[in-house]
């Protein structure tokens, strides 16, 4: 490893994204108007990849699209 770190290797895998494509993913995350499969289709990658390159603060706390407040309560009642 020492003799292939002189010679300017480095051990890993090479990242499936740039660091661009990483950032353009992650907007159109947060946009909230593409899902994590579309975002995958667009990059052609799986989405396992696209899980990987977000942040992991934002996964699953998205904000909902304008317009989409007639979701009904959990507990069952009208708000």
């Amino acid at each position: 490893m020492a003799a292939a770190r002189a010679r300017g290797r480095h051990g890993g895998r090479r990242p499936r994204l740039s660091a661009h494509q990483a950032e353009l993913a992650q907007d159109l995350y947060d946009a909230g108007k593409h899902t994590v499969q579309q975002i995958a289709d667009m990059f052609s990658v799986p989405r396992s990849t696209v899980y990987g390159y977000l942040d992991k603060a934002s996964i699953g706390r998205r904000p909902q699209p304008a317009g989409d407040s007639a979701v009904p309560a959990r507990d069952g009642s009208a708000a």
